[in-house]
């Protein structure tokens, strides 16, 4: 998998799919070797969206969390929309783990980058938990 890297005064701004350079850490990731990143990290967006950023890095690997239980992570437990918003508008892939978010019912719901490639990512990370 092809990964596109973005870096601005040495902190990572994005990380998106398509044919791209590899990156040390995500390589790793892809080989299973790596659950964690230790990236410098500068996501653009508003306050809520870092604040959601912020919490999806807590998902563990291999695990999810709904869009709700992340609304109520920060602190507004009605903006499970709004946090779907955020999750489409993450500019880190993988690293932000935004395919860690599921609907209240466990379903596969909203990836920017598509449901098949989400499902992928889920699945890669659960067999290698």
């Amino acid at each position: 998998m092809r990964i596109n890297v973005v870096e601005e005064n040495g902190a990572i701004v994005e990380i998106s799919f398509g044919e791209g350079t590899s990156h040390k850490q995500l390589d790793e990731y892809f080989a299973g070797k790596r659950k964690t990143f230790d990236l410098r990290l500068n996501p653009k967006g508003t306050p809520f969206q870092k604040k959601v950023w912020a919490a999806l890095c807590e998902i563990p690997y291999g695990k999810t969390a709904s869009y709700k239980e992340i609304a109520q992570a920060v602190g507004n437990p009605d903006a499970a929309r709004a946090v779907g918003m955020a999750c489409n508008k993450n500019p880190i892939a993988i690293v932000i783990p935004c395919h860690r978010v599921v609907g209240s019912n466990g379903a596969l719901t909203g990836y920017a980058s598509g449901l098949d490639r989400k499902k992928q990512l889920l699945e890669f990370e659960q067999s290698n938990a």
